[in-house]
Protein backbone atom coordinates (compact mmCIF):
# COMPACT_ATOMS: atom_id res chain seq x y z
CA UNK A 1 0.00 0.00 0.00
CA UNK A 2 3.15 2.16 0.82
CA UNK A 3 4.22 1.93 -2.75
CA UNK A 4 1.12 2.83 -3.98
CA UNK A 5 0.89 6.10 -2.23
CA UNK A 6 4.33 6.82 -3.15
CA UNK A 7 4.18 6.02 -6.90
CA UNK A 8 0.43 8.58 -6.66
CA UNK A 9 2.61 11.02 -4.94
CA UNK A 10 5.46 11.09 -7.35
CA UNK A 11 2.82 11.04 -10.64
CA UNK A 12 0.58 13.80 -9.43
CA UNK A 13 3.83 15.81 -8.55
CA UNK A 14 4.53 15.42 -12.19
CA UNK A 15 1.36 16.83 -13.04
CA UNK A 16 2.23 20.08 -11.10
CA UNK A 17 4.06 21.81 -13.62
CA UNK A 18 2.18 21.60 -16.85
CA UNK A 19 -1.28 21.88 -14.82
CA UNK A 20 0.01 25.35 -13.03
CA UNK A 21 1.33 26.00 -16.69
CA UNK A 22 -2.12 25.46 -18.20
CA UNK A 23 -3.87 26.90 -15.48
CA UNK A 24 -2.01 30.34 -16.09
CA UNK A 25 -2.17 30.02 -19.79
CA UNK A 26 -6.06 29.33 -19.86
CA UNK A 27 -6.92 32.40 -17.39
CA UNK A 28 -4.93 34.31 -20.03
CA UNK A 29 -6.46 33.08 -22.87
CA UNK A 30 -10.30 33.83 -21.11
CA UNK A 31 -9.21 37.90 -20.47
CA UNK A 32 -8.29 37.82 -24.18
CA UNK A 33 -11.22 36.02 -25.29
CA UNK A 34 -13.48 38.40 -22.79
CA UNK A 35 -11.88 41.61 -24.14
CA UNK A 36 -12.06 40.67 -27.95
CA UNK A 37 -16.21 39.65 -27.50
CA UNK A 38 -16.64 42.99 -25.11
CA UNK A 39 -20.20 43.80 -25.26
CA UNK A 40 -21.80 40.88 -27.82
CA UNK A 41 -23.43 39.11 -24.54
CA UNK A 42 -21.40 35.60 -25.13
CA UNK A 43 -21.04 34.38 -21.58
CA UNK A 44 -17.49 33.12 -21.04
CA UNK A 45 -15.90 30.09 -18.71
CA UNK A 46 -15.61 30.89 -15.06
CA UNK A 47 -12.07 30.32 -13.35
CA UNK A 48 -13.70 26.54 -11.92
CA UNK A 49 -14.28 25.73 -15.55
CA UNK A 50 -10.15 27.20 -16.14
CA UNK A 51 -9.32 24.89 -13.21
CA UNK A 52 -10.94 21.52 -14.58
CA UNK A 53 -9.76 22.25 -18.10
CA UNK A 54 -6.36 23.17 -16.50
CA UNK A 55 -6.17 19.92 -14.44
CA UNK A 56 -7.52 17.74 -17.96
CA UNK A 57 -5.14 20.05 -19.93
CA UNK A 58 -2.30 18.43 -17.02
CA UNK A 59 -3.11 14.95 -17.11
CA UNK A 60 -3.26 15.10 -20.78
CA UNK A 61 0.21 16.38 -21.26
CA UNK A 62 1.18 13.74 -18.19
CA UNK A 63 -0.35 10.59 -20.25
CA UNK A 64 1.08 12.65 -23.43
CA UNK A 65 4.80 12.36 -22.02
CA UNK A 66 4.57 8.11 -21.07
CA UNK A 67 3.10 7.48 -24.62
CA UNK A 68 6.02 5.84 -26.19
CA UNK A 69 6.98 8.33 -29.62
CA UNK A 70 6.73 11.39 -27.24
CA UNK A 71 10.36 11.57 -27.38
CA UNK A 72 10.84 11.05 -30.78
CA UNK A 73 14.19 12.88 -31.00
CA UNK A 74 16.12 12.54 -28.37
CA UNK A 75 19.40 12.76 -29.75
CA UNK A 76 18.63 15.47 -32.15
CA UNK A 77 18.96 19.35 -31.37
CA UNK A 78 15.70 20.29 -29.09
CA UNK A 79 14.13 22.69 -31.37
CA UNK A 80 13.19 18.56 -33.15
CA UNK A 81 11.37 17.51 -29.77
CA UNK A 82 9.98 20.87 -29.31
CA UNK A 83 8.58 21.03 -32.29
CA UNK A 84 7.16 17.58 -32.10
CA UNK A 85 5.74 18.18 -28.34
CA UNK A 86 4.37 21.74 -29.48
CA UNK A 87 2.35 19.38 -32.40
CA UNK A 88 1.05 17.01 -30.10
CA UNK A 89 0.10 19.19 -27.39
CA UNK A 90 -1.56 21.74 -29.39
CA UNK A 91 -3.56 19.17 -30.81
CA UNK A 92 -4.94 17.44 -27.76
CA UNK A 93 -5.61 20.60 -26.34
CA UNK A 94 -7.42 21.73 -29.56
CA UNK A 95 -9.54 18.55 -29.39
CA UNK A 96 -9.90 19.63 -26.02
CA UNK A 97 -10.82 22.78 -26.30
CA UNK A 98 -13.47 21.88 -29.36
CA UNK A 99 -15.26 19.21 -26.90
CA UNK A 100 -15.94 21.86 -23.94
CA UNK A 101 -17.43 24.02 -26.45
CA UNK A 102 -19.51 20.86 -28.43
CA UNK A 103 -20.54 20.11 -24.64
CA UNK A 104 -21.84 24.02 -24.10
CA UNK A 105 -24.23 23.40 -26.96
CA UNK A 106 -24.87 19.31 -25.94
CA UNK A 107 -26.28 21.05 -23.05
CA UNK A 108 -29.02 23.00 -24.97
CA UNK A 109 -29.32 20.38 -27.89
CA UNK A 110 -29.66 17.01 -25.65
CA UNK A 111 -27.99 15.66 -28.95
CA UNK A 112 -24.48 15.11 -30.26
CA UNK A 113 -25.06 15.62 -33.75
CA UNK A 114 -27.18 18.67 -33.73
CA UNK A 115 -24.92 20.49 -31.19
CA UNK A 116 -22.05 19.70 -34.02
CA UNK A 117 -24.25 21.42 -36.50
CA UNK A 118 -24.72 23.88 -33.84
CA UNK A 119 -21.09 24.45 -33.19
CA UNK A 120 -19.81 24.45 -36.80
CA UNK A 121 -22.67 26.87 -37.24
CA UNK A 122 -22.19 29.51 -34.78
CA UNK A 123 -18.24 29.43 -34.41
CA UNK A 124 -16.70 33.14 -34.59
CA UNK A 125 -13.70 31.49 -36.85
CA UNK A 126 -11.31 34.51 -36.46
CA UNK A 127 -11.69 34.06 -32.44
CA UNK A 128 -11.30 30.30 -32.37
CA UNK A 129 -8.05 30.98 -34.71
CA UNK A 130 -6.95 33.74 -32.52
CA UNK A 131 -7.05 31.46 -29.50
CA UNK A 132 -5.52 28.07 -31.38
CA UNK A 133 -2.49 30.74 -31.78
CA UNK A 134 -2.31 31.67 -28.48
CA UNK A 135 -2.69 27.90 -27.39
CA UNK A 136 0.22 27.14 -29.89
CA UNK A 137 3.09 30.15 -28.24
CA UNK A 138 2.31 29.08 -25.28
CA UNK A 139 2.83 25.91 -25.91
CA UNK A 140 5.98 25.86 -27.25
CA UNK A 141 7.40 27.85 -24.72
CA UNK A 142 6.13 25.50 -22.59
CA UNK A 143 7.62 22.57 -24.73
CA UNK A 144 10.98 24.42 -24.86
CA UNK A 145 11.51 25.23 -21.27
CA UNK A 146 10.54 21.21 -20.71
CA UNK A 147 12.83 20.28 -22.95
CA UNK A 148 15.52 22.37 -21.70
CA UNK A 149 15.01 21.36 -18.15
CA UNK A 150 14.99 17.49 -19.43
CA UNK A 151 18.30 18.18 -21.05
CA UNK A 152 20.06 20.13 -18.20
CA UNK A 153 18.04 19.11 -15.31
CA UNK A 154 14.90 20.79 -13.86
CA UNK A 155 17.15 21.61 -10.50
CA UNK A 156 19.44 23.55 -12.45
CA UNK A 157 17.09 25.13 -14.64
CA UNK A 158 14.89 26.19 -11.00
CA UNK A 159 18.18 27.27 -9.60
CA UNK A 160 18.74 29.57 -13.02
CA UNK A 161 15.70 31.37 -12.74
CA UNK A 162 14.46 31.24 -9.33
CA UNK A 163 17.89 31.27 -7.67
CA UNK A 164 20.46 30.76 -6.00
CA UNK A 165 22.05 30.37 -9.20
CA UNK A 166 23.42 27.42 -9.38
CA UNK A 167 26.92 25.89 -11.19
CA UNK A 168 26.95 27.78 -14.59
CA UNK A 169 29.59 26.66 -17.49
CA UNK A 170 32.66 28.73 -18.19
CA UNK A 171 32.01 29.38 -21.43
CA UNK A 172 28.60 30.63 -20.80
CA UNK A 173 29.91 32.90 -17.95
CA UNK A 174 32.52 34.14 -20.95
CA UNK A 175 30.18 34.33 -24.00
Amino acid sequence: MNISLTKLKHEMMKMVPPTLFFFVLLHAVVIIRTLMVKGTGISLPTSVSVIVASLILGKAVLIANMLPFINRFPDRPLVWNVAWKTLIYTIIAGFLHYLERLFDFWKETHNLAAAHHELIAHVNWPQSCAVQILLFLMISNYCAFAELGRVIGSGVLKSWFLGPLGDVPRQWKEG
